[in-house]
């Protein structure tokens, strides 16, 4: 091991898309190394991924390709490759995001301390052979309440599960951005702007919002919907607004990345009804890292992340008149909106900044490497 000043940490990531587990490997890579400690990172090459890492000043680990499926070959490759870094690199703990790149960890050597994040609850399989996997894994990282329960019962000790938060890159979201802009793109002038980020696939509750906002309507005519993102579900979604004559009302912005922070800014509302491949639910964060009150439906870490009536507001159910009556006591309230909107951002900055995550990852680490070594 590198010593207690510092370690050398692998991620394998067998993703290739800016999506799920993406952003977050990138925010704790980056977290780590400014805590003093070396960091390596592998992923699918050649796509957004790999993109985004580099312009966060990652270089990816060359030589391993991750890829799934059945490729025999490949995966001989990948695993001598792994075995040959752990030995240059000395590498402490192998840090592992998918199944794939688990099962690949798990075969790096038997100093290494294993480590897992689980991103979302269908990732934890409690069945064998992922069973015999997990009792090989040394910690295990859950980033939702549900995940951690999920992890218990699919037998891992509670010694080896840690529950650690989502995070969110703060300092993007400063209030330097007014969202003028965006209005000004949309048409939406001064009317009440409600917004949701997410991809435009099946059960994101796109349906279910548009739903409960149309109920807003006959009091707040001039309320607009924007629906950032993209994804295979958009046709379908744009013949549902059609169908419910909204056209005018519930715009579709296609994805946006550059100026995101503009565009939570442009909002007076946040709403998320579906959680995705990362269960952190990083979209909430971010709107709440822009001082957005947020409405949610208490799905993956939204209950834990969202306070209800202090950062914002969480709907039980799939109820439209229930999302509804949450979008409107905000906006009959703008004072109440505001202060939820200041109570978020003041959240973040406590509990989900990236130096307080790669401090809990940290700790996992020492307890994962302190397991090892009681077990040689």
């Amino acid at each position: 091991m590198s010593g207690p000043a510092g370690l050398t940490v692998l991620h394998l990531v067998s993703n290739r898309w800016w999506t799920g587990s993406a952003e977050p490997a990138i925010r704790i890579v980056s977290a780590l190394r400014g805590r003093g400690h070396r960091t390596l990172l592998a992923l699918i090459p050649g796509d957004r991924f790999e993109q985004k890492a580099r312009e966060a000043g990652i270089d990816p680990v060359a030589g391993l390709s991750l890829e799934g499926g059945f490729r025999p070959f490949g995966l001989v490759r990948d695993l001598l490759r792994l075995r040959w870094l752990v030995r240059s690199e000395a590498i402490d703990v192998i840090h592992c995001h998918h199944s794939h790149d688990h099962w690949l960890g798990s075969l790096g050597g038997r100093s290494i301390a294993l480590v897992r994040t689980f991103h979302n609850a269908r990732a934890v399989r409690p069945s064998w052979p992922s069973t015999a996997l997990y009792r090989r894994t040394d910690a295990a990282i859950a980033v939702s309440a549900e995940i951690e329960e999920r992890c218990r019962r699919a037998g891992l000790p509670d010694d080896r599960v840690h529950r650690v938060d989502g995070v969110v890159e703060i300092a993007r979201f400063d209030a330097q951005h007014d969202g003028a802009a965006v209005r000004k793109e949309f048409g939406v002038g001064a009317g009440p702007v409600l917004g949701s980020v997410a991809r435009l696939a099946a059960n994101r509750g796109h349906e279910l919002l548009v739903r409960g906002f149309r109920l807003l309507l006959p009091r707040h005519p001039g309320a607009r919907l924007l629906l950032v993102g993209k994804g295979e579900a958009r046709p379908r979604l744009e013949a549902f607004v059609r169908e419910l004559g909204l056209t005018e009302q519930v715009l579709f912005t296609g994805y946006r990345d550059a100026d995101l922070p503009e565009v939570l800014r442009a909002l007076d509302v946040f709403v998320l009804m579906g959680a995705g491949s990362d269960e952190s639910c990083r979209a909430a964060l971010e709107a709440m890292a822009a001082g957005r009150p947020v409405v949610a439906r208490r799905v993956g870490a939204l209950p834990d992340t969202v306070m209800h009536g202090v950062t914002g507001l969480l709907v039980e159910g799939e109820e439209p008149a229930a999302v509804a009556a949450a979008l409107e006591r905000l906006l009959e309230d703008p004072a109440l909106a505001r202060r939820m909107g200041q109570a978020g951002r003041r959240r973040v900055e406590e509990a989900f900044s990236p130096e307080r995550h790669a401090e809990r990852v940290e700790a996992v680490y020492r307890a994962a490497l302190g397991r090892r070594g009681r077990e040689e």
